[in-house]
Formats: C-alpha cells, sequence, structure tokens
C-alpha cells in the first residue's frame, strides 16, 4: 500500500482514509483547543465583576449601595463558560464524531451566554432588584440602575464563541484521529507475501534456504513483534 495512504500529517488520515483538506485558521486541532479554551475562560472572567449598580433605602439607612455581579444577574453565563472550555479540552481527545458533538455543544453554550447578558442589557430592573432583595432586603430602587461594560464583553464573546466553533468546524476535516501513531505501526507490519514473526515458526527466504538458526533473531522483526504486541521470544 502507498506510503502516503497510511501516514498521517498531524491532522491528516489514516490508512485507506483520504485526506479531507481542512479550511480557515483553525486547520490544526491544537489552535482550535486553545481558541475555545480561552473564549470560555475569557467569558467566565466577564461574569465575575459588577454589572449593575444602584441603591435602596432602608429602616436604618437611607441609602444602601447594591452591585450585583454577573453571576448573579445572569447565572446561565457561568455555566455557559464552563461548558465552553469543557468543550475546548474535549476537542484535545475527541474522534472524528465526538468533534463534532462537541463544537455543537461549544456554540449553543456560546448562543446561551450571549442571550443570558443581552436580557440583562434589555431590562437590568429585575437583576438589579432581586440582587437588592438579597443584599438589603428591600425591593424599591432609589436610582437608576447603572450598567457596566461587562454584559456587553460577554455578549460579544458568546458571539466568539459560535464563531469559533464554526471555524473550527471547517478546518476540523484535516485533524488527524488521536490514535494516528499506533496505527501507522500496525501499518509498518510486513505485507510482502504474508510472512511475518511471530506466527507459527520462522520464515524462510526461499525452498532451498534452511530457516534461521535458533535463537537468532532479526532485530528490525524483533520491534515489528512488539509493535504488535508480541513477544518475540516466544517463537525460539
Amino acid at each position: 500500500m502507498d506510503d502516503a495512504a497510511r501516514t498521517t500529517d498531524g491532522g491528516g488520515t489514516t490508512e485507506g482514509t483520504p485526506a479531507l483538506p481542512g479550511r480557515g485558521p483553525l486547520r490544526a486541532r491544537s489552535r482550535a483547543v486553545w481558541a475555545v479554551v480561552a473564549v470560555g475562560g475569557l467569558t467566565l472572567a466577564t461574569a465575575s465583576p459588577t454589572w449593575l449598580s444602584t441603591t435602596v433605602s432602608t429602616a436604618l439607612e437611607p441609602t444602601v449601595e447594591v452591585a450585583v455581579t454577573g453571576t448573579s444577574a445572569a447565572p446561565a453565563v457561568g455555566a455557559a463558560a464552563l461548558v465552553v472550555v469543557a468543550g475546548g479540552v474535549a476537542l484535545a481527545i475527541a474522534g472524528r464524531v465526538a468533534r463534532w458533538v462537541a463544537l455543537v455543544v461549544v456554540a449553543l453554550a456560546g448562543v446561551l451566554a450571549a442571550a443570558s447578558a443581552a436580557a440583562v442589557l434589555l431590562d437590568p430592573v429585575p437583576a438589579a432588584t432581586s440582587g437588592a432583595s438579597d443584599a438589603a432586603g428591600v425591593t424599591d430602587l432609589t436610582s437608576p440602575v447603572a450598567v457596566a461594560v461587562w454584559p456587553w464583553l460577554t455578549v460579544a464573546l458568546g458571539v466568539a464563541a459560535v464563531a469559533v466553533a464554526v471555524l473550527a468546524a471547517l478546518g476540523a476535516p484535516g485533524w488527524g484521529g488521536t490514535s494516528g501513531r499506533h496505527e501507522r505501526a500496525d501499518a509498518a507490519a510486513p505485507s510482502d507475501g504474508g510472512t511475518s514473526t511471530g506466527d507459527a515458526g520462522p520464515a524462510t527466504d526461499g525452498p532451498g534456504e534452511a530457516p534461521d538458526a535458533p535463537g537468532q533473531h532479526d532485530p528490525h522483526d524483533a520491534w515489528d513483534a512488539l509493535s504488535r504486541g508480541t513477544d518475540p521470544s516466544a517463537d525460539r
């Protein structure tokens, strides 16, 4: 069999499978993994700071500052960000089918993060009221709700997660299988006449030649036997 059909190039083919060219900037699996993990980590980071600020009045204090973080205003953002990170880790070890499942999950998590942050931007009062209730025990806001830049960044990163998933999907056909090294070792086994070491007995080179002397093994044949998981000394 042609050597070009058996080898992989880090994003290539297994034996008998023609190479499919990947497209886009994420043709390499490692780039896709790092891009997805980076977007997920940044999304998680934007959920930690204060998103909303307002004030309330209590019986003890006329003005109480209320700060609502992203994890309180939009709890789904933190969960979605963790899913994106997990999807990036899964891409590093995923097979040909699992990689598509991981990319779909990453895209859906990006949509969830962007939608949750956008909902807060469109109407921040419910989230601010809930935060005021948790912080001061009252729900009557005494000042307008101030919105920080963080939810805007979360929306952008959610869209970025979807874009990265699409780019990774374009490059995924060129990724190699996770077991390509072992497949190449099996493909390197002798196939010139059906003889191999580790079978019932030592092979002869011709009808008039005697077999190898007992206890003698070609180092190359012993290496091939080890590659197949057999003991090269078993036929001594």
